[in-house]
């Protein structure tokens, strides 16, 4: 009995895995016979969970709608993807999920098996505390948001840029994405007639949202690509040429590909292209590589090193030589 009653509940869970199964790939995955796959069915239904069947060439075996599944139907590796990932959320940009994930694992905790509760508690973590960001968003405002892109519904919402200038957009929402700590909503922007990427918590929507519209194809790449593009842009904002007086081979290997370029080096120094938001930026962060420097271009660095110079006078005699006569 007990080996006939832990067959069905893996049966379940593999009914619950694909929209349908044929009788002999259910035998092989328990091991049984296309018979007692039968059988098993039978008993399935007998306890009323909807199993539908079809003969023929592509038919096969499917749990209908509505059906009512046991409380935990997860193999002991998906218990503990679930339980730490739960675990994580209150470090996460969604700011009012800490409440929800710890009662969400309480529960999960009472239905799992002993075992798996001693290997879950061996894996508990302390995160460091920290106070949220400006960057974290409520799930309300994600599932409204996702709610519009699944529905192709029209969003109309308030804008705050990172200068603090604030606009009405009207846009029509294609997806979610996460990148880091930080949420964006991917759409297209009807005002500027283009496609944009907005940061989820500079957005204040509006109700109620816009009629309908016929999907839009996404630039190529899709949503998670468009944002990496869109966001490498912002970052690229402003650009400087100096030359490193370092040998290549020190300084090669600090340059990332996201934010330098080195165009030329030798033993004794090299040339590089650097980007950021900011010509402010690039000023503040070229003592990383404790070296001397000269601006090749533009003029106006010159300018923003002096000032850096000026407030941090571990940095003010290399910053002037760095800007020249």
């Amino acid at each position: 009995m007990l080996e006939t009653s832990a067959r069905l509940l893996q049966l379940l869970s593999l009914l619950q895995m694909r929209r349908e199964w044929s009788g002999q790939e259910l035998a092989d995955r328990l091991e049984i016979t296309t018979r007692t796959v039968r059988r098993d069915v039978d008993k399935l239904r007998a306890l009323g969970y909807p199993v539908g069947a079809s003969v023929g060439v592509g038919g096969g075996y499917r749990l209908g709608a509505g059906a009512e599944m046991p409380p935990l139907l997860l193999d002991d590796q998906e218990v503990l993807a679930v339980a730490l990932g739960l675990d994580a959320v209150t470090t996460g940009p969604v700011s009012d999920m800490a409440e929800a994930s710890a009662g969400a694992l309480s529960k999960l905790r009472q239905v799992m098996p002993s075992r798996l509760r001693h290997r879950l508690d061996s894996l508990s973590l302390e995160a460091v505390p920290r106070t949220r960001g400006q960057a974290s968003v409520s799930a309300a405002v994600l599932t409204d948001i996702a709610a519009t892109c699944h529905r192709h519904e029209r969003l109309r919402f308030e804008y705050r840029r990172g200068d603090g200038t604030e606009s009405r957009r009207e846009a029509e929402p294609y997806r979610l994405v996460r990148n880091g700590m930080r949420w964006y909503l991917v759409a297209f922007d009807l005002g500027r007639d283009d496609w944009r990427s907005f940061r989820v918590d500079r957005m204040v929507p509006k109700t109620p949202t816009g009629p309908r519209f016929a999907p839009r194809d996404l630039p190529a790449g899709g949503a998670s690509r468009f944002l990496e593009r869109s966001i490498g842009e912002v970052y690229r904002q402003a650009s400087a040429r100096v030359r490193v007086h370092a040998p290549l081979e020190v300084i090669a290997p600090m340059v990332s590909d996201a934010w330098g370029t080195i165009e030329s080096g030798d033993e004794s120094s090299c040339e590089l292209t650097m980007y950021s938001t900011s010509l402010t930026s690039i000023a503040r962060w070229l003592h990383a590589f404790d070296a001397d420097f000269s601006v090749l271009s533009p003029d106006e660095l010159r300018g923003e090193l002096t000032a850096v110079a000026d407030h941090h006078e571990h940095l003010a005699a290399r910053y002037r030589r760095a800007c020249g006569p």
